[in-house]
């Protein structure tokens, strides 16, 4: 893309999405998470939490049509995603807190959902204008921070499941991850 295109692109969303996968030892992902802390979007601003786990897709905040819309839009096009069997989600009408910084990680709370994502290993810049959602191509920016574990418990019960860590020691990677200072740009 050109960057007179890429500089005719307007913001749709600015906010903060970490997210995690968690893997059985068979490499097969047993749970994958998505949290939404959006604090300016075309459709407005707030918290959400889609989960994937055991085929069964949940998105859970107090505005139901900005949630669905982060996972009809954004989440259903994340590479992390494909091959997952996605259906149709339930969506909850209910209470999403996040508590979240770049030196500790993240703590989230969404109905019987809790996430917790700790150890952080880097902080790095991302920035992308080539980035495939549904409706075409988008330009991203964010700074990512990796992290070295993660947890997911619905109902008080941990779901199973391991985060994998890898890339090198100057450039960490991570299927569990924070950012902030997430723009998207259509």
């Amino acid at each position: 893309m050109s960057k007179s295109s890429a500089s005719n692109r307007r913001i749709i969303l600015a906010g903060a999405n970490p997210g995690l996968r968690l893997f059985d030892e068979h490499g097969k992902v047993t749970a994958y998470a998505s949290i939404w802390m959006v604090d300016w979007s075309i459709r407005g601003s707030g918290t959400a939490v889609v989960l994937w786990f055991d085929g069964i897709v949940r998105v859970v905040s107090e505005d139901v049509d900005l949630a669905s819309w982060l996972e009809q839009y954004f989440v259903r096009s994340f590479l992390e995603v494909q091959g997952l069997p996605w259906h149709e989600p339930a969506v909850e009408r209910d209470l999403v807190q996040v508590s979240m910084n770049l030196a500790d990680g993240l703590s989230a709370k969404a109905a019987d959902i809790q996430i917790e994502m700790s150890g952080v290993l880097d902080r790095r810049l991302f920035a992308t204008d080539n980035f495939q959602l549904a409706d075409g191509n988008h330009s991203l920016s964010l700074v990512i921070a990796p992290v070295r574990s993660a947890t997911v418990s619905i109902g008080g019960a941990s779901v199973p499941g391991f985060v994998q860590v890898d890339g090198s020691p100057d450039k960490p990677g991570s299927s569990a991850f924070l950012t902030t200072a997430e723009v998207w740009q259509r």
